[in-house]
This record gives C-alpha cells, structure tokens and sequence, in this order.
C-alpha cells in the first residue's frame, strides 16, 4: 500500500473514532432493539493471526432486531501464498482466489457496512484478531472494534443451567441446535455470518427479548 493510502485510511479511521458513531461508549447502555449490528465471519488459512490470512469475509446487517439480507456482504480475499490444507475446512482453493481483491480493497468495502456498528461474532476473540491485524497492515492502528460473542454468551447460559460442556457443545451448529434453528451447511463466511446472527436472535429471546448490550457483552 503507498503512503498515500496509508494516510488516508488512518484518517478515515480517526475520523470514525472521533465521531457520534463509535460503538463502544455510544451505546454501552442501550437495549438490544435498539443496537446497530453487524454479524461478521471471516474463512481463514489458519488460526494464527500473525501468519494465516483472512480469504474472504460475510457480513450481515441487524438492525432493530431484524436480520437485513438484502445488505448482506461477501467478499473473497487474495492470499499472498497457498491456502493449503485449510481448503478441506472451508473449500476455497487457490485457482477460486486469482480474481479477489486484496485485503486492502476488500475492507474499504467492508467499511461502509462496519462503520457504526456492533459486531456479532461466534469466537469473537479470532475473527478481532484477524481483523485487527488486517487493518493494522492497511495502516491503522488501535481500531476501536467491539463485539458480542454468541459463542461466549451459550456458554455462560449453559453454565448458569448447570449443564457440562463437552467437545464439540460450543460450535455454531451445536449452538443453532440446541435453540431450535435450522442446520445450515458450515464454512462460508456469508452463510454462517448469517447462522451467528439469527443464534444471536435467538439468544436474545431466551433472555427475555429485549437484553441490554451490557447483558450481551458479559461479565
């Protein structure tokens, strides 16, 4: 990336932190009909955040508790080497990625959809390293991402229930299953993107219907 761009994507981003849209503070206390959210899924190489990459990422508006699939996103990423065994994961290969954008260009499309938002993320922890790391090579730093991990928000439930985890009882599907949700076919960032955010949909009616963000981020 030249200087050039480096500049303007740190000033696009300090312009996003400085204004009414930074989630973190702005909506701390608001309820969950009230949230502006995004589910987001990123397919991987790996699971190492200084070595793997991201090779495409699916994103899916909620806003006002309602799923927005007419403003989904999808986008394949250009790997800077194989993806290797990771295809048997998600079955990208290398000949689907020769047309992709770069990672650069692929998050300035992203952005207008990340913009504002709260992210919802099934292993959140993952997918904001990623991520993070991903915009830290696009010259910006510190970005002020925060998400709700449908992941960590099952397990608390479960916990509070008294039921034992084992293997395997934490994975998207498991999770979809137990509230009653459809099977969905694993491993496309759009389809689970869209999977993590009708879990979250269905979490928040178990909680009542309306949680504030302050339940959904946890402890």
């Amino acid at each position: 990336m030249s200087l050039l761009s480096s500049k303007l994507w740190r000033w696009r981003w300090q312009a996003w932190r400085s204004g009414e849209s930074v989630p973190a503070t702005e909506h701390i206390g608001a309820s969950f009909d009230q949230l502006p959210l995004l589910a987001l899924d990123l397919e991987l190489t790996g699971l190492n955040p200084k070595e793997d990459e991201i090779i495409s990422i699916g994103a899916v508006p909620i806003d006002a508790g309602r799923i927005q699939c007419g403003r989904a996103f999808y986008q394949l990423v250009k790997a800077n080497g194989s993806v290797g065994h990771s295809a048997t994961i998600h079955g990208i290969v290398d000949g689907q990625l020769e047309q992709a954008l770069a990672l650069s260009d692929a998050l300035k499309r992203l952005w207008p959809l990340l913009q504002g938002k709260i992210l919802v993320c099934h292993n959140a922890e993952l997918d904001l390293a990623f991520l993070r790391r991903a915009l830290q090579e696009c010259g910006v730093s510190e970005a002020p991402l925060l998400a709700v991990d449908t992941l960590e928000l099952e397990q608390r439930r479960l916990i509070r229930q008294g039921k034992p985890l084992s293997a395997g009882d934490l994975t998207l599907a498991a999770c979809r299953d137990r509230h009653g949700l459809p099977y969905y076919q694993g491993h496309d960032a759009l389809v689970d993107a869209l999977a993590c955010g009708e879990l979250l949909l269905a979490q928040a009616a178990a909680m009542g219907g309306n949680p504030g963000l302050g339940e959904l981020l946890g402890p």
